[in-house]
């Protein structure tokens, strides 16, 4: 298996049956996991903050930190392998509060509501999804099956 690291405000696309989409620490960040069953086309996603109107700068540098950019990213980068938007299957973990006890900023239900609303304007469904909580989570993408693993510090559990 060929393991592929998606950073935190980055992204990847890939249609190598032996690739395995992976990536860590999704605390108040949202990993996004996009799959078409018939290209074999997987994608992951992992972003930060909910708009890049926060930092225009940043986002031109990074569109994958941000939701409202790196989302349209993500799924343009897997049409341009051949997936098609009617037949992906999305998956969603993280969004998870951890350092922010009081709920002061609450990041992760902003980003898990800002990826909801982009989801709805362009009517896309989420297949599953695990976010909230106050867990840290780490997702993997098998892009040959389409398998979406979730490991947190209870075990690994298939998404």
């Amino acid at each position: 298996m060929n393991q592929v690291v998606v950073d935190i405000a980055d992204l990847a696309v890939s249609n190598d049956a032996d690739a395995n989409l992976v990536t860590f620490s999704l605390g108040s960040c949202i990993g996004v996991t996009i799959w078409d069953p018939q290209a074999h086309v997987g994608g992951l996603l992992h972003f930060m903050l909910p708009e890049a109107s926060l930092s225009p700068e940043k986002a031109k540098a990074s569109p994958a930190m941000f939701c409202d950019t790196g989302v349209p990213l993500l799924f343009k980068s897997a049409y341009q392998l051949g997936a098609a938007k009617e037949r992906l299957v999305v998956r969603v973990a993280g969004g998870a509060q951890l350092l922010d006890e009081k709920g002061i900023f609450n990041i992760g239900k902003r980003n898990y509501l800002a990826l909801r609303k982009i989801f709805w304007k362009n009517n896309v469904l989420i297949a599953s999804e695990d976010v909230g909580g106050n867990v840290s989570r780490t997702l993997k993408l098998n892009v040959s099956s389409g398998e979406v693993m979730l490991k947190t510090r209870e075990g690994e559990v298939a998404l």
